[in-house]
C-alpha cells in the first residue's frame, strides 16, 4: 500500500478534560474480534504496540490498544497476533504483572529481549503470511526491525490504511480535547519566536528546508504552551511543521484553542486542521525540500508520505530536543522553586504521619491510597494548575491497609 493513499489520524470529538478511563480487560472476545477484521483485510496477522502517533510513555485511553486486546496495563510492550496463536512481548519489570493481566489460554507471555519478537515470527508465521502494522504506531526505525524479522521468516510486512483493531473495538474512547494554555514567559524565560529562530538557524546549518516534529513535549516547549490530553504530563497532542524561515505550521484542533491563545500565539504560528498534514507534506515533496525527520520518534508514515511526494528526508534527531534539555536561568529557578514548594507540602505530610496516623493506621482506618490521596492533597494546595496537573499522578487502584509502621505488629 502507497504512503500517498494511508489517512493521517482524525480527532474525534472528546471531553475537555484528561480522564484515565478503563479501557476494557482483553481477552477472548477481543481477540476473536480482531482476528475477525484481519480476515476481512486479507491479513493473517498484526502486531499492536503499545504506542500512540507520538511514541510517548503516556498515551491517551483511545491509544491503548493493547490494553483493550490482551489486558495487559504495563507502559511498555507488544502483541503479535497471527490466526491461531498470540503473543504479548515484555521487559523484565512486566514479567510477574503480564502473567496476571492476560488470559494465559490466548497469549503467550514473552521476555522482549530474551524471547523477541524475531524468534517468534521465525517460529510461528508461515511463508507468505501477511502481517499488518499500523504506520502511524511505528517509528521508522521500528519498522526497519519489523520488515527484517517478516522477511526472515518468509512473510509480507504490510502498512495498514486504517487500524484493524480500531475497527473491532466498538466502544473506543473519543480523542481528549483539553484546552490549550499558554507558558507565561516567567516561566518559560524565552519567548516562541526566539525558540523558532533558533531552531530555524540549525536547519539552514544543515541545509534543510523544513523539520517534522511529532513529539508533544519538543511541540510544548517550542510554542510555550501546555494541555491535558494525555495521563501524567501536561502536553497538547498535535504535530508541527517548521520552516527554515522560523514560521510554523501547527496541525492541531482548533477546539482546544481559545482566542486569548490564539492571539498570544502570533502570526509566525499558523494553525491548521490536523487533517491537513498529508498535504503540507506533499507540499514539501513537490517543492524538493530537504525536510528533517527523526527516526527514533517519527511515526514511518511520516517517511513514506514524504517520499512519496518527492521529498529529499535528513535523518537527524528531533531539533528541539537538546536545547530543551539546556534549562535558562528563569527555568532553572522555577525547578529550585518547585522542590521548595514540594519539600514545604512533604514536610507538612510527615509531621501529620507523625502525629495522626499511627493511631488510624494500627486501627485498620487508613489504606495506603488514603495516605496517597494526604499528600496528594498537601502538595496541591490552592494552586488550581496543580489541582490539575498533579491528579493524574496519583492512580486509584485496588485498596490495601497500610503496612505497620516500624515498631508495630
Amino acid at each position: 500500500m502507497s504512503a500517498s493513499s494511508m489517512a493521517s489520524p482524525a480527532e474525534a470529538t472528546g471531553s475537555l478534560a484528561p480522564e484515565a478511563s478503563k479501557t476494557g480487560a482483553g481477552g477472548g472476545d477481543h481477540l476473536a474480534s480482531l482476528r475477525a477484521e484481519l480476515a476481512r483485510r486479507d491479513l493473517h496477522g498484526f502486531i499492536v504496540p503499545r504506542a500512540d502517533e507520538h511514541q510517548g510513555e503516556y498515551v491517551p485511553a483511545r491509544a491503548e490498544r493493547l490494553s483493550w486486546l490482551t489486558g495487559f496495563t504495563g507502559s511498555a510492550g507488544a502483541a503479535a497476533v497471527l490466526p491461531e496463536k498470540a503473543a504479548v512481548f515484555v521487559d523484565g519489570r512486566y514479567t510477574v504483572q503480564v502473567r496476571e493481566e492476560i488470559d494465559l489460554a490466548q497469549f503467550e507471555p514473552r521476555h522482549v529481549t530474551e524471547e523477541p519478537l524475531s524468534a517468534w515470527l521465525k517460529e510461528n508465521l508461515s511463508g507468505g503470511q501477511r502481517v499488518g502494522f499500523d504506520p502511524w504506531l511505528h517509528t521508522d526505525s521500528q519498522v526497519q526491525q519489523l520488515r527484517k524479522a517478516v522477511s526472515a521468516a518468509k512473510g509480507e510486512l504490510v502498512a495498514c490504511e486504517t487500524n484493524p483493531l480500531d475497527a473491532a473495538w466498538p466502544d473506543q474512547p473519543e480523542a481528549l480535547l483539553a484546552p490549550v494554555i499558554l507558558q507565561d514567559l516567567d516561566f518559560a524565560g524565552k519567548a516562541s519566536f526566539e525558540k523558532r529562530a533558533e531552531i530555524a538557524a540549525k536547519l539552514k546549518e544543515a541545509a534543510c528546508h523544513a523539520t517534522v516534529l511529532t513529539l508533544p513535549d519538543s511541540i510544548a516547549w517550542l510554542l510555550n504552551v501546555r494541555g491535558g490530553d494525555v495521563p501524567c504530563t501536561p502536553l497538547p497532542l498535535s504535530f508541527l511543521i517548521l520552516g527554515d524561515d522560523g514560521v510554523a505550521s501547527w496541525f492541531v484542533d482548533e477546539r482546544k484553542l481559545s482566542d486569548a491563545v490564539r492571539e498570544e500565539l502570533g502570526n509566525g504560528i499558523e494553525v491548521r486542521d490536523p487533517s491537513g498534514l498529508a498535504d503540507a507534506l506533499d507540499a514539501l515533496g513537490t517543492r524538493n525540500a530537504k525536510v528533517m525527520v527523526d527516526p527514533a520518534s517519527a511515526p514511518v508514515w511520516v517517511f513514506e508520505r514524504l517520499e512519496a511526494a518527492g521529498a529529499e528526508i535528513v535523518k537527524a534527531a528531533d531539533p528541539c530536543q537538546l536545547p530543551k534539555a539546556q534549562k535558562n536561568a528563569v527555568e532553572l529557578q522555577g525547578t529550585r522553586n518547585a522542590h521548595l514548594r514540594d519539600g514545604a507540602a512533604l514536610t507538612r505530610f510527615l509531621s501529620w504521619l507523625d502525629r495522626e496516623a499511627p493511631a488510624q493506621i494500627t486501627a485498620g482506618e487508613l489504606s495506603e491510597l488514603d495516605l496517597v490521596r494526604k499528600l496528594l492533597s498537601f502538595r496541591e494546595g490552592d494552586s488550581p494548575v496543580s489541582r490539575f496537573f498533579l491528579r493524574d499522578h496519583f492512580g486509584i487502584g485496588t485498596e490495601r491497609r497500610a503496612m505497620p509502621l516500624p515498631g508495630q505488629s
